[in-house]
C-alpha cells in the first residue's frame, strides 16, 4: 500500500501523473498505453480468422461452429460494452482497464490450450468480456485527457492503430500456424498484455464521472440477450432454414427483448444506455456509419482468408501477408482524415469514406480463380482507404456529442454499435455465402455418398478435404464444383455488403452535419492516485 495525502491507495490505481500538469504533459504516453491495449483487441480478431481453415483440420470445426468460435467473442463483447463503459465512469476508468486486460489475458491463455471447438467458443466467450472492458476504457481515457482541439488527432491515431493489429495479426498467425499449434495464436496475446498493464500503473492517470449513476442490471439482460437470439438466428438460419420454428422463435425472441429493452431504458431512472442520444443527428447518422464499415469489415474477412487459401491456395503466411494492404491503407488514412475534415468537414470525409469501401467491395465481387490475386489487392487498398477515412471522423463525432463526463458509456455505445455491425457481418453476410454456397454446390452432387454430400455442402474447405481424401478425377471435380460454387456465392456476399457501405454513405450525406460545433469547455474529474483534482480540459 502507498500512503498519498493521508489516504491509502491500492497498488493497482497508483499513478505518476501526481498532478493535473503532469497527466496534460503525459497524454501522448498515455495514448500509447491505450493503443497498445487496443491493439491487443485487434491483433485477436485478424488473427483468428487466418487460423480458421486451420480449426477446420484439427479440430473439426464445421462452418457454424467457425462462425461462433468468430461470434461468441463479438456477441459477448458488443453485449457488454455498455455495462462495462458505466463501470469505468463509475469505479474508475484505469482501474477497469487493467481488470479487463487480466481477464482477455486468462481466456486467451485458455483458449490456447481448448480441446475442442465447443471449448473453444466458451473460452472466446470470456475473451469477449475482458475485450468489453478494456476498448470503452481505451477511447474514454483518450478522450479526457486530450483538449478539445487535440481530440480529433489523437483518435485519429488510436484508429490507426487497430490498422496496426490488423497488418501484424494475419501475418503473424500465418508465421505461427506454419511454425506452432493453432493456440499459439491465442496464447501470443500474453506478453502484449503484460507490457500495457504495467505501463498503465505508471503512465495512465485514473479518471471518472464525478456523478456516475448506480448500474442498469436489467438493461444489461435485456441487451445481452436481446443480441444474443438475434445472433443465434443469423447463424443458425442456414444449417435449419430461415422458416424454421426455431429460428423464427430466435428472431420473435430478439424483437421482443430489443423492444423492452429500448422501453425501460426510457423509463429507467438511471438508464445503462440513454437512447434518447439518438435523437442528436450527430451522434446517429456517425454511429450509423461505423456500425456499416464494421459490418463489411467483418464479414468479407471471414471468407477472405478462405478464398485465399482454399480457392487460390496460398498458405497461412502466404493469406497473412497478403492482406497486409487493407491494414497498411487503413494506417495511412485514418491519421490524415483529421486533417481532411478541418478542410472539408464531417459529412463529406465519412459519406466519401464509405463510398470508398463500397467501390471496394463491388471491385471484389470481380474475383474468380482466374483473377488471382491482383483483384484481391486492388479491393483490400481501396476498402483500407475508405475505412480509414471514415472511422475516425465519425468516431470524433460520436465523442464530441456528449459531456466529457459521460466519456465511458459515450465510447460503450459508440464501440457497442461497431461491434454489433461486426456480429451482424460476420451472422449476415456469413449466412447468406453458406446459403448460396451450399444451394449451388448442392446441384453438382447427385450421385455421390451421403457423407460425401454433407460435408461438401458444409464449407468449401470441407469439400477440399473430402476431395484431398477421394483423389483422383472424382476429387477434382469435387474440388472445381466447390471453388465454383463459392466463387459464385462470395460474388452474391460482397455485392451486399457493397449495398450496405452505400446505405451507410447515404445516412451519413443526409444527416450528418457538415461540420461539429465546438464544444464548450467542459471540466473533468483526473485522480492522481486516489484524490480527485477538477481540471480544465476543453
Amino acid at each position: 500500500m502507498l500512503e498519498l495525502r493521508n489516504e491509502t491507495v491500492p497498488f493497482f490505481r497508483r499513478s505518476t501523473a501526481l498532478d493535473p500538469d503532469r497527466a496534460y504533459r503525459q497524454r501522448w504516453w498515455t495514448l500509447g498505453v491505450m493503443c497498445l491495449s487496443l491493439l491487443v483487441i485487434g491483433l485477436d480478431n485478424t488473427i483468428l480468422n487466418v487460423a480458421l481453415p486451420t480449426l477446420v483440420r484439427d479440430l473439426d470445426a464445421s462452418s457454424s461452429q467457425l462462425q461462433w468460435i468468430v461470434d461468441a467473442y463479438a456477441l459477448v463483447f458488443a453485449s457488454l460494452l455498455l455495462t462495462a463503459g458505466a463501470l469505468g465512469d463509475r469505479y474508475g476508468r484505469r482501474l477497469t482497464l487493467g481488470v479487463g486486460l487480466v481477464i482477455f489475458g486468462v481466456g486467451s491463455v485458455l483458449s490456447a490450450f481448448a480441446a475442442s471447438p465447443g471449448s473453444l467458443i466458451a473460452w472466446r466467450a470470456l475473451m469477449g468480456v475482458g475485450g468489453a472492458v478494456i476498448m470503452p476504457s481505451t477511447l474514454s481515457i483518450v478522450t479526457n485527457v486530450f483538449p478539445a482541439e487535440e481530440r480529433g488527432r489523437a483518435i485519429g491515431i488510436w484508429a490507426g492503430v487497430s490498422g496496426i493489429g490488423i497488418a501484424i495479426g494475419p501475418v503473424l498467425g500465418g508465421w505461427l500456424l506454419e511454425n506452432f499449434w493453432w493456440g499459439s495464436v491465442f496464447f501470443i496475446n500474453v506478453p502484449v498484455i503484460a507490457l500495457a498493464v504495467l505501463a498503465g500503473l505508471y503512465l495512465v492517470p485514473e479518471s471518472r464521472d464525478p456523478a456516475a449513476t448506480p448500474l442498469d442490471p436489467i438493461g444489461a439482460v435485456l441487451s445481452t440477450f436481446g443480441l444474443a437470439a438475434l445472433t443465434y438466428g443469423l447463424i443458425e438460419a442456414p444449417a435449419h432454414g430461415w422458416t424454421d420454428g426455431t429460428i423464427l422463435g430466435a428472431f420473435a425472441a430478439a424483437a421482443v427483448l430489443l423492444a423492452t429493452f429500448v422501453f425501460a431504458e426510457l423509463r429507467a431512472r438511471h438508464p445503462m444506455m440513454d437512447v434518447r442520444l439518438f435523437e442528436n443527428s450527430r451522434f446517429t447518422a456517425a454511429s450509423i456509419s461505423t456500425a456499416l464499415v464494421f459490418f463489411a469489415l467483418f464479414g468479407v474477412l471471414f471468407f477472405l482468408t478462405q478464398y485465399l487459401q482454399f480457392v487460390l491456395g496460398y498458405g497461412t503466411l502466404e493469406v497473412g501477408v497478403r492482406l497486409i494492404p487493407v491494414a497498411g491503407a487503413l494506417i495511412v488514412s485514418a491519421p490524415l482524415s483529421a486533417r481532411l475534415t478541418e478542410r472539408l468537414g464531417t459529412k463529406a470525409v465519412v459519406t466519401a469514406g464509405l463510398l470508398l469501401v463500397a467501390a471496394g467491395l463491388a471491385v471484389l465481387a470481380t474475383a474468380s480463380t482466374a483473377t488471382g490475386y491482383g483483384v484481391v489487392v486492388t479491393s483490400l487498398v481501396v476498402i483500407g482507404l475508405g475505412m480509414g477515412t471514415t472511422m475516425a471522423p465519425a468516431t470524433e463525432a460520436i465523442m464530441g456529442a456528449l459531456p466529457r463526463a459521460r466519456a465511458g458509456v459515450g465510447s460503450a455505445v459508440a464501440t457497442t454499435l461497431r461491434q454489433v455491425g461486426g456480429v451482424l457481418g460476420v451472422a449476415v453476410l456469413g449466412s447468406l455465402l453458406s446459403s448460396v454456397y451450399g444451394a449451388r454446390i448442392g446441384d453438382t452432387l447427385h450421385g455421390l455418398p451421403a457423407g460425401v454430400v454433407s460435408a461438401a455442402r458444409d464449407s468449401v474447405g470441407a469439400a477440399t478435404g473430402v476431395a484431398a481424401r477421394i483423389g483422383g478425377d472424382a476429387g477434382q471435380q469435387l474440388t472445381a464444383a466447390a471453388h465454383s460454387a463459392f466463387i459464385h456465392a462470395m460474388d452474391v456476399t460482397v455485392l451486399v455488403g457493397a449495398g450496405v457501405a452505400l446505405a451507410g454513405a447515404l445516412v451519413a450525406l443526409l444527416f450528418l452535419p457538415a461540420r461539429a460545433q465546438r464544444p464548450a469547455p467542459e471540466t473533468e474529474t483526473v485522480e492522481p492516485g486516489a484524490s480527485e483534482v477538477t481540471v480544465r480540459v476543453g
